[in-house]
C-alpha cells in the first residue's frame, strides 16, 4: 500500500495544481467525491498520528512512519480535483476556494510541504523532533479550513 500511495503521490505530482485538472475527472460529482475520499485518508492519517502523540494510544514509531509517508503523498493529491466546474454539489467547499484561488494553491502547497518535513521528521523516531513538524502539519490542515472549508 504504501508504494502504491507514493506511486499515486509521484503521479499527482507530475501535474501542477491546476495544469489538466478539468480532463481528469468525467463529471463534477467525480471530482468531489475524489477529494473527499482523499481528505477522509487524510484525517486517518492525522488521527492516528495524533492518538500516538497524545498518548491515547503506544507510540510505535514504524507505525507512525507509515502515517507520516502517507501523509506525505496524500496531501499533494486532492488538490487536482477543486476544478472550475465542482464548485457546486455536495462539497463542503466555500466559493473562496475559486474566487482566491491564489491563496488557496499556496495553503495547499504549504500543506504538502508541512506533510513532506513530517515524514521526514519521522525518520528520527524521536517524539521531540516529530511533535512540532507534527504540529505545522496540523496548523496547515486548520489554516486552509478556516478560509475554504465551511
Amino acid at each position: 500500500m504504501k508504494k502504491t500511495l507514493l506511486l499515486a503521490a509521484a503521479l499527482v505530482g507530475a501535474f501542477s495544481l491546476q495544469a489538466n485538472a478539468q480532463s481528469m475527472f468525467e463529471k463534477p460529482e467525480d471530482a468531489i467525491e475524489y477529494r473527499k475520499a482523499t481528505f477522509q485518508l487524510i484525517r486517518y492519517q492525522i488521527g492516528d498520528m495524533g492518538d500516538m502523540l497524545k498518548g491515547k494510544v503506544p507510540f510505535d514509531a514504524k507505525r507512525f512512519q507509515q502515517r507520516a509517508d502517507s501523509a506525505a503523498a496524500l496531501s499533494s493529491m486532492p488538490w487536482e480535483a477543486f476544478t472550475a466546474d465542482s464548485q457546486k454539489g455536495d462539497t463542503g467547499a466555500l466559493p473562496a476556494t475559486w474566487s482566491d484561488r491564489a491563496t488557496f494553491d499556496k495553503k495547499a502547497e504549504q500543506f504538502a510541504k508541512y506533510a513532506k518535513a513530517l515524514a521526514v521528521a519521522a525518520q528520527s523516531g524521536d517524539k521531540k523532533e516529530i511533535g512540532p513538524a507534527f504540529r505545522n502539519w496540523a496548523k496547515g490542515c486548520k489554516d486552509c479550513h478556516k478560509s475554504f472549508k465551511d
